[in-house]
């Protein structure tokens, strides 16, 4: 269904512009014209190219590498578009940046995903559109509408055309107990959940398996992947109790420090990831992108046109 407003305007910022595209043309409009330039100095230019007074705004940026500067070119946006008198500045964050540092796990750690909720708000912001968030509960860092998605539908359908035998749901650890849960209950399968611990960050190192994963075929939930090793331990885990090549499922592709190069280990048959950040052309054969432009279209089009965005979720929400 196309959006018929000549008072909603979608712009990209440099962190995902290909999602940007395909956004607008389920929307049916155009991507609006903003040039974004650095100064000799690194400092951030934006300049809207085209009139967004009385406007409703969509700046669509995922917080990815290299996020601090994506993050500071968003709250240049945001600036910039309340100065330009825009009606309202929502953020469309298919990947909010800094949320695994959603609470303090140790004395005198800042949390990193609450600082970064209070800048936006403090920018300007008036909306917050985002996917599978790492705490759920970060929603309510906010202190303006969070319409939480999620890309669980996208990768169960993916799940379903497989047709793997014996397919059973693992948590790669107990904070995404909840998500194996949901989507186990999609795909009508029993799910086991793994224990680990961190020595440091981006490691870890498995210590239980609770449930019977002998004989099956694992399909992994995670909302991210970054460099991969955690991924890596896990499959092999599973491997030595006697599972069957893995399938791995996460909403947001990170893929920092060679983490695409650890996708093709020989124990992971299939990646299925989104592009709620942008990734390279040339990808490895068994990695498989969904894409979540047809999601957030649709969130849009509710926003703006009214409505319950539950209408988008088999669950009826995250």
């Amino acid at each position: 269904m196309l959006l018929h407003s000549d008072r909603v305007k979608v712009f990209s910022g440099s962190s995902n512009p290909k999602l940007a595209e395909a956004m607008c043309a389920e929307l049916g409009v155009e991507l609006g014209r903003i040039k974004l330039a650095r100064f000799k100095s690194g400092e951030i230019y934006v300049h809207y190219e085209e009139t967004i007074r009385n406007c409703d705004v969509y700046l669509v940026q995922s917080l990815s590498h290299p996020i601090n500067e994506h993050l500071v070119e968003l709250m240049v946006m945001i600036d910039a578009a309340k100065r330009a008198s825009a009606r309202t500045v929502n953020l469309v964050l298919p990947y909010y940046g800094y949320a695994r540092q959603e609470r303090k796990a140790a004395p005198r750690e800042p949390i990193s995903a609450k600082m970064v909720a209070d800048i936006l708000t403090t920018v300007g912001a008036n909306r917050v559109v985002t996917i599978d968030l790492h705490a759920p509960a970060i929603q309510g860092f906010f202190n303006i509408p969070v319409d939480h998605l999620t890309a669980l539908d996208l990768i169960s359908d993916e799940i379903r055309g497989m047709n793997l035998p014996n397919p059973i749901v693992v948590s790669p650890d107990a904070g995404r107990a909840k998500m194996a849960e949901k989507l186990a209950g999609y795909l009508d399968l029993s799910f086991a959940i793994m224990i680990k611990k961190r020595p440091t960050h981006n490691e870890s190192v498995i210590t239980h398996i609770i449930g019977d994963v002998e004989g099956h075929t694992p399909i992994i939930i995670e909302d991210l992947i970054d460099t991969g090793s955690t991924i890596i331990n896990v499959v092999e885990g599973l491997k030595e109790k006697g599972a069957g090549d893995a399938i791995i499922c996460a909403t947001h592709p990170v893929f920092s420090n060679g983490a695409i190069a650890r996708m093709e280990h020989p124990n992971i048959a299939k990646v299925v990831v989104t592009d709620s950040i942008a990734l390279p052309d040339a990808l490895p054969s068994n990695v498989k992108v969904r894409s979540v432009a047809p999601l957030l279209a649709d969130a849009i089009r509710i926003i703006h046109e009214g409505g319950s965005i539950s209408v988008l979720f088999k669950s009826g929400g995250v």
